[in-house]
This record gives structure tokens, sequence and C-alpha cells, in this order.
């Protein structure tokens, strides 16, 4: 069964995918680690300037 022209405008895609869910869990996981990170950097970075 072929679909019409009009037809197709008619498909819509799925909502929110576990998939996605994923991948935004994950960037806010990374934001977080390096945010850790350059934390941690500066307070060495300071520590070592005052003694």
């Amino acid at each position: 069964m072929k679909l019409q022209e009009l037809e197709l405008y008619e498909i819509k895609g799925g909502g929110i995918s576990t998939t996605l869910l994923n991948s935004i869990a994950r960037l806010i996981t990374t934001v977080l680690d390096l945010g850790r990170t350059v934390g941690s950097s500066i307070r060495r970075i300071y520590g070592k300037v005052k003694k």
C-alpha cells in the first residue's frame, strides 16, 4: 500500500525517546564532571599561590 503525498504530511514522529533521555542525562553528568575538574584545578592553583 502506497501513501499519497497528502497522507505523508500527516505522519507525526514519536515524542521523547529513551535514547534522548539517556543522552540528556549523559550531557548533564559530563557538565557536572567538567565543573568539578575545573573547580579542583582552580583550588589547586590558588592553594599553591598562597603558600
